[in-house]
């Protein structure tokens, strides 16, 4: 077994990461995909929990763009993680990864409702944990829920999984000559407004000293690598 840095790990999700090749709705070529990398985490004895987002199936700033109330679509958008969880539950499942998903809205005929210390618990006994439903309530991010559950299981590190590849002090995808940072404090982070975190997560965090990790999901072993504590992405910490 590879030494490992991080012991037990919280891995935070774009909806995206479930999509194919249009960037919406559940993909299952992708989920397997998904699936076997986290598999490949998960064999090194790593415990996890996975959260969710949701663009791929609602974005909620659509539906206020066009005059919803913003509670209505935070429930809306809270409800579709729990169906990318339930996706990547299945694919996990298929490839031989015991799993639980627990939900911050109760809805106990799909899944258990999120209590903190059963969730360590099956973390213990090797099952991957998925948080659904956000943190229950409108007004804050699937971001800000990772950051939430990541300190309340007591997680090492959260491992914020993306389709970049690090932090950068602009968008590379505009200006090429944007500079990419491999470490950057939480105060640099919030006023950069960097876009991989909104700034209640980054806060919540820096108050919690809970170190983030952003890296590009895609590029091959990028997870296996990080949990060894090889310098992958962007360490966003003190």
């Amino acid at each position: 077994m590879p030494e490992v840095k991080y012991k037990r790990i919280l891995i935070k999700l774009g909806g995206e990461s479930l999509s194919g090749p249009q960037g919406f709705g559940i993909d299952p070529d992708r989920a397997e995909e998904l699936a076997l990398k986290i598999k490949r985490v998960h064999d090194m004895d790593i415990e996890m929990a996975i959260v969710l987002g949701a663009g791929n199936i609602w974005r909620g700033r659509d539906g206020i763009a066009h005059g919803m109330e913003r509670a209505t679509a935070d429930h809306m958008g809270m409800l579709a993680t729990v169906m990318n969880s339930l996706a990547l539950q299945d694919a996990l499942e298929r490839v031989g990864v015991t799993t639980r998903v627990q939900t911050a809205i109760e809805m106990r005929a799909v899944a258990e409702p999120y209590i903190r210390l059963r969730a360590i618990r099956h973390m213990e006994k090797g099952r991957v944990v998925i948080f659904g439903a956000g943190t229950g309530n409108p007004y804050f991010t699937t971001d800000t829920a990772a950051a939430l559950r990541a300190m309340e299981i007591n997680a090492d590190v959260i491992i914020k999984a993306t389709k970049v590849d690090a932090v950068y002090n602009e968008d590379p995808m505009i200006n090429p000559e944007a500079e990419r940072f491999e470490r950057i404090s939480y105060i640099e982070a919030l006023n950069l407004r960097v876009g991989v975190l909104d700034s209640t997560a980054l806060s919540l965090c820096m108050d919690n000293q809970m170190p983030i990790i952003v890296l590009n999901l895609w590029v091959p072993d990028s997870l296996e690598k990080v949990v060894m504590g090889h310098p992958i992405g962007t360490m966003i910490s003190n």
